[in-house]
């Protein structure tokens, strides 16, 4: 899928601890900015457990599809989620993560 304005991403960090969060933007870069504290209103869950790193990215068409691969990943257990990561954030393909 290209990469456009109105694409939603699904998106993983690591928190300094070690802790996996999900979110939906619709622009990666800056949620991770404000996350981070660099810009205002960031998660208030995530405060303190910077510095955060994205982890993995995936471009869904609307808001609704992002929700749903957020929740479906919500379900996983935490092997689930680790490995999740290895495939995919690791091995990903070009353009699947932020530098």
């Amino acid at each position: 899928m290209p990469l456009n304005e109105s694409a939603w991403f699904f998106y993983l960090l690591r928190t300094n601890r070690g802790q996996i969060y999900t979110g939906i933007t619709t622009e990666p870069k800056r949620r991770l900015r404000q996350h981070n504290g660099e810009l205002a209103g960031g998660a208030k869950a995530l405060r303190g457990q910077r510095p955060l790193q994205l982890l993995y990215q995936e471009p869904y068409p609307c808001r609704s599809s992002a929700s749903k691969a957020e929740y479906q990943f919500k379900q996983l257990s935490k092997q689930q989620k680790e490995a999740f990561i290895r495939l995919k954030a690791d091995g990903a393909e070009p353009g699947s993560q932020l530098e």
